[in-house]
């Protein structure tokens, strides 16, 4: 059986389609973990983000009972100097499957990747995923996603 997981994320917006998907549109809150928002550039013309935030997440229960991710990021990548170099899963604080991005994005923002075969505990009812900036680590807005079960 294959399904789709309600998306919801603080300050969200949650609409469902007909075809028994659901999909959210999130505008994070600032972060507080770091007094700046951004960093100045090394020519000083132009904010870099500091963090990397995640923006959306998607998720696919496989007929194996594993769950492909999916996670949008955005982040102020400046090359291999500066970069999101991984996301991650979280349930309850334990943390249950990651992406690792071994390549910066600098020309792509914000960029989705996926990572299947994640298995969630038995009772999920949420997810949280959290990127991660090579340079500042995890200091961005993190993506709350509701794991429903699937509409008939």
């Amino acid at each position: 059986m294959v399904s789709m997981a309600l998306l919801a994320a603080c300050g969200g917006q949650v609409t469902s389609s007909t075809s028994g998907t659901s999909s959210a549109t999130a505008s994070p809150a600032p972060s507080n973990d770091i007094a700046a928002s951004s960093l100045v550039a090394p020519d000083d013309t132009a904010p870099v983000q500091a963090c990397a935030d995640v923006i959306g997440v998607a998720a696919e229960r496989s007929a194996d009972g594993t769950w492909t991710i999916s996670a949008t990021v955005r982040s102020g990548d400046t090359g291999w100097d500066k970069y999101a170099d991984l996301w991650e899963v979280s349930v309850d604080g334990v943390t249950v499957g990651e992406r690792v991005l071994t390549h910066p994005h600098e020309t792509e923002q914000p960029f989705t990747r996926s990572a299947a075969g994640i298995d969630l505990p038995t009772g999920t009812d949420q997810i949280e995923v959290a990127a991660r900036d090579s340079v500042n680590g995890f200091c961005g807005e993190t993506f709350v996603l509701a794991i429903g079960e699937p509409e008939p």
